[in-house]
């Protein structure tokens, strides 16, 4: 296994960093063990969610096998036109991508196999990510409840912290103990990972050919994974990575190589991206036709900022009640939001109709949406984490209005009204979208975000105007960065046979 915290591009880690990155390695050792000469048998399980929707099979890992690590050549993968997309959950936004990913590979005939490193209960791995996840969890939510917290910790941390070499060389050390669960992988099967662990525990793993999807539009050493392509959705992000702005101080640092960095554009599922000019034309269909304009209300994977939320409910509760405006609120996997929203809101229980665990009704309400009338609130919450993500993007192409934190909803073609972020490597996700038009600019507190909502509703230029820029966009390419990455994963294969 290569040592990559030593150096990152050219760039040599301290001695100091690379002692703190091997303690943080040991550290999880210690707590969780080291499977590292373990072998876990493969095998692929039909994903119930959205196998039929983005033809996605499951990678499922099994009781290691005894003896010394025998390697057991799993049955099942297609091996000419199977792509890994490598993923974990921490908050609903990797898993997004990795959907937009899978759905694009579909789209382009190749057969998409999810692979969440944060699903294997058993392994060293998935205790990693599930601990760090945890901490990340938390850390959002308090950062929502205390100005202090947020302005001292979080903001520093998501900002600078993760913008540092040094935290990319603890990553590395740490990925390590991940890259078991890719021991019995075909090493030949591309990899595109939504999250750079994935990445790095593939490449450690020695998986050939590897893809490192970028999120987000603020350049961080948290995302680099030397030996993949790295893509990323923004040209300024191009920049950005090429030259690792800002991970040193101001040391001007040696850049990345022309041929470990792609631009792609966003990464947005095949469907949202073939129906953009329709559903956009729905859209405008629906205001000049003075039908009720409709909010789509999305609570992330941390489950914070539900007294946002709620601030946003009230203030439209009259015009809800005129049929003026009709609301979907998505929870995803957050029962007890709704719950805590409808106790802080009583009247708000008169007026909704819940679509919970009931996947066969949200899908059917999702389509009839499309071109049927909607009015009052449609509350939307499934346990199953798979459904629970997509229906955002089920509720997307008939909603007029995304209402979401600058996360990567900020990159997807549906016009959007940004409320504060979580984290200021966040904010770039707005100023991004509201330059190319598809968003409004980042609304920090909630009089500025109930004047955003008023302005939407009053004055029919700012939607117009942005399904048109919406529509443009599409023209110029700029939503067709997960059909990009995914020829970008089998070009490098193909490169590699010629």
């Amino acid at each position: 296994m290569t040592d990559r915290a030593k150096t990152i591009f050219g760039n040599h880690i301290s001695q100091k960093d690379y002692e703190k990155a091997v303690a943080s390695k040991e550290k999880y050792i210690r707590r969780f063990g080291d499977d590292s000469d373990l072998s876990y048998p493969v095998k692929l399980q039909e994903n119930e969610v959205i196998g039929d929707i983005l033809g996605v099979k499951d990678v499922i890992l099994g009781r290691p096998a005894s003896g010394k690590r025998p390697q057991i050549r799993p049955a099942g993968f297609d091996e000419k036109k199977g792509l890994i997309v490598g993923n974990i959950r921490m908050g609903f936004g990797h898993y997004r991508i990795s959907m937009a990913i899978a759905s694009a590979a579909n789209a382009l005939g190749y057969k998409p196999y999810w692979m969440d490193l944060n699903s294997f209960s058993e392994t060293t791995c998935t205790k990693v990510i599930s601990a760090q996840n945890d901490l990340y969890s938390l850390g959002s939510r308090i950062s929502q409840k205390s100005r202090v917290f947020n302005k001292v910790v979080w903001e520093p941390m998501n900002y600078e912290g993760f913008r540092k070499l040094s935290y990319n060389a603890s990553d590395q050390k740490n990925a390590e103990l991940m890259a078991p669960v890719f021991y019995n992988i075909p090493k030949d099967i591309p990899v595109i990972a939504t999250h750079v662990w994935p990445a790095q525990a593939a490449l450690h793993a020695g998986m050939q050919y590897v893809v490192n999807a970028i999120p987000d539009n603020w350049p961080m050493a948290l995302h680099l994974a030397e030996g993949s392509l790295h893509t990323v959705q923004t040209h300024s992000a191009y920049l950005g990575y090429r030259t690792l702005n800002g991970m040193r101080g101001k040391e001007v640092l040696h850049p990345m190589p022309e041929d470990s960095l792609l631009y792609t554009g966003h990464y947005i599922d095949h469907e949202l991206v073939k129906n953009i000019q329709k559903d956009c034309k729905r859209r405008k269909k629906r205001q000049k036709n003075g039908e009720p304009m409709r909010f789509l209300l999305t609570i992330g994977g941390a489950g914070a900022q539900k007294e946002i939320f709620a601030a946003i409910i009230r203030h439209l509760m009259p015009a809800i009640k005129e049929k003026k405006v009709a609301l979907y609120v998505n929870v995803g996997d957050y029962e007890h939001v709704w719950h805590e929203l409808t106790a802080e809101i009583p009247v708000l229980r008169k007026v909704s109709r819940t679509h919970f665990n009931d996947w066969e009704n949200t899908r059917k309400f999702c389509e009839k949406a499309l071109d049927g009338r909607v009015i009052g609130v449609h509350a939307f919450c499934h346990d199953n984490i798979f459904e629970a993500v997509y229906v955002t993007n089920l509720l997307m192409r008939s909603c007029d209005v995304l209402v979401t934190k600058p996360s990567e909803l900020a990159f997807y073609p549906v016009p959007k009204l940004f409320i504060k972020r979580i984290g200021g490597h966040e904010k770039w996700g707005a100023i991004h979208s509201a330059e190319i038009g598809d968003g409004t600019i980042e609304c920090e507190d909630i009089p500025h975000i109930l004047q955003m909502i008023d302005l939407f509703r009053q004055d029919a230029s700012l939607l117009k105007g942005m399904c048109e820029n919406i529509c443009e966009n599409k023209e110029m390419g700029i939503y067709d960065g997960a059909y990009r990455a995914v020829e970008a994963a089998f070009e490098m294969k193909k490169a590699a046979k010629d």
